[in-house]
């Protein structure tokens, strides 16, 4: 009998492959949390065990030390194809998140991530986004369009009906591909427990703190949890009032502002 969990898994696995087929300079971001490393065990189960395109880390150098050990350990492990994107410039320049958040994400994550796809001319790229995650995400396509200097129109997105998809590259152009966005947090949760897929450390509580969304270490707060094990988590996610992503600061920006940056490039 097929689970809901086969239903989603099947419509991820049906999306990057058909971003595979009309894109094959494609790569797929790497955040090292527990939707991206949702989305990189869905790509090896639909390529029978390998991936046959790069993983990008995107590297502000910010992040917990127990997200570069993950990185290291399964991308040895699964023989990723890996690439550390950093924007080295604004590093050597003192960008870092004591200056203005919005600011700090669009040089470390956005500028960086502009360098690797000018060097590596990917045309595509596979992003585990949500919809639930961030109402600006809610406005997403599962195949969305960016410009050449990686602008998002969220004000002209393509109708998707029937799993027709746009893509169509224009001269400069690329997509983001977002196969996970019919996904919720409870979803990703009881789809690793079930796929027994290995998570970063940091989402389980400890001393009665745990993350609920990982990235640099200055802009993430621990929420208060005792759910130590994933069926704890499951559980606590079906009563808990706390967002998501309550503990990221940028977040904590308006919705427009956090628009406007998505509309320049951010993930």
């Amino acid at each position: 009998m097929i689970s809901y969990l086969d239903e989603l898994e099947s419509k991820s696995v049906y999306i990057i492959r058909e971003a595979y087929s009309r894109f094959r300079n494609i790569a797929l971001l790497w955040s090292i949390g527990k939707d991206s490393t949702a989305l990189l065990w869905i790509v090896r189960k639909a390529f029978f065990g390998k991936i046959p395109h790069p993983v990008v880390h995107i590297d502000t150098s910010f992040k917990f030390k127990e997200i570069y050990e993950f990185r290291n350990r399964y991308s040895r492990e699964w023989g990723l194809d890996l690439i550390i994107s950093r924007n080295e410039g604004a590093l050597q320049e003192g960008m870092c998140p004591d200056k203005a958040k919005l600011e700090c994400c669009n040089a470390l994550k956005t500028e960086a991530l502009k360098i690797t796809m000018q060097e590596r001319r990917f045309k595509a790229l596979l992003l585990a986004i949500r919809r639930d995650e961030h109402g600006i995400r809610a406005k997403e396509r599962y195949f969305s369009p960016r410009t050449i200097d990686f602008k998002w129109d969220y004000r002209n997105q393509p109708p998707e009906l029937w799993d027709l998809y746009k893509s169509n590259v224009e001269k400069e152009e690329h997509f983001r591909i977002h196969p996970m966005l019919h996904w919720t947090e409870l979803d990703i949760w009881k789809y690793i427990e079930r796929e027994k897929i290995p998570t970063a450390s940091l989402y389980f509580a400890k001393d009665g703190k745990r993350y609920r969304s990982i990235g640099c270490e200055t802009c993430c707060a621990p929420v208060d949890s005792s759910a130590a094990d994933i069926k704890k988590i499951i559980k606590e996610l079906k009563t808990t009032k706390v967002s998501e992503r309550s503990g990221r600061s940028q977040d904590k920006e308006s919705a427009y502002t956090m628009q406007k940056l998505r509309s320049l490039g951010y993930m």
